[in-house]
């Protein structure tokens, strides 16, 4: 974007939205058996205005002269910052997009309410936004100054950095947590052991079956190879009578075979 738009200087060529905005508005408006004016009227101002075509460059102001600004509204009482700033806009997107939703909002209001109901409509609600971003904007600057003034005559800790260190802690906690049960999720995951490795023992929430060494997952209780169960202080309850320790490796392959499918 050329300095000339922050400026308000004339319009260079288009990128191909503006011609696109109009073809909409002709098409909206030749099927419509009656052409509501009122969004005509803003349709074509808030376009010119943004276009400046040379026998209106002189009389529009330029758009850094109509910045919605609250400090200079009140120091200068500059009332044309305040009603004209709704009509400018910084670029072609950003007047198409308005405009396109004025177009189809704007049709159906006036429509159904008249003209006249529409146009006193638009002007109280422009009134309101523009009130309301006023205060918005203003009470941000009391606010701001506020905030120096208290934290410049309290010597003890900055309240607010209290604020949002007790905050943070509130909210890391369920963080925490929700990071904790996936991370248990991940671990309860069976038939990823090994036979006949060199660890023994509990290590890494491994356990190795004393029947026919493989490693299962710490979450279980019962071998998943064998079906051997595992006991609460690490030594083994068999499930039958006979030794697994001289179970064939046919037969483990056979049982793991009818478990697994």
């Amino acid at each position: 974007m050329d300095s000339g738009r922050w400026r308000g200087g004339r319009r260079g060529v288009s990128r191909g939205m503006l011609p696109l905005l109009a073809l909409h508005a002709v098409n909206e408006y030749y099927r419509l058996p009656w052409k509501p004016p009122v969004t005509a009227g803003l349709l074509a101002a808030n376009t010119l205005i943004y276009l400046r075509p040379s026998y209106l460059d002189s009389l529009l102001p330029s758009i850094d002269e109509v910045w919605f600004n609250p400090h200079l509204i009140l120091k200068n009482k500059d009332m044309k910052r305040f009603f004209l700033s709704a009509f400018y806009h910084i670029g072609e997107s950003h007047l198409v997009y308005n405009m396109m939703s004025l177009l189809w909002k704007g049709i159906q209001l006036e429509t159904s309410m008249g003209s006249s109901e529409f146009a006193s409509m638009v002007v109280a609600l422009l009134g309101m936004s523009q009130g309301t971003s006023f205060l918005g904007h203003l009470g941000g600057i009391l606010a701001g100054i506020l905030y120096l003034k208290m934290k410049g005559s309290y010597s003890g800790s900055d309240p607010l950095t209290m604020i949002i260190r007790g905050l943070s802690g509130v909210l890391r906690w369920p963080l925490r947590f929700i990071r904790d049960m996936f991370q248990l999720r991940r671990r309860r995951i069976s038939g990823r052991g090994t036979i006949g490795g060199s660890q023994t023992g509990n290590l890494y929430g491994i356990w190795r079956c004393q029947a026919c060494t493989y490693d299962n997952s710490g979450w279980l209780r019962i071998c998943e190879m064998c079906g051997t169960s595992r006991s609460s202080n690490g030594g083994l309850v068999r499930q039958v009578a006979h030794d697994f320790r001289d179970i064939p490796l046919e037969e483990l392959r056979r049982r793991r075979v009818e478990r697994f499918g």
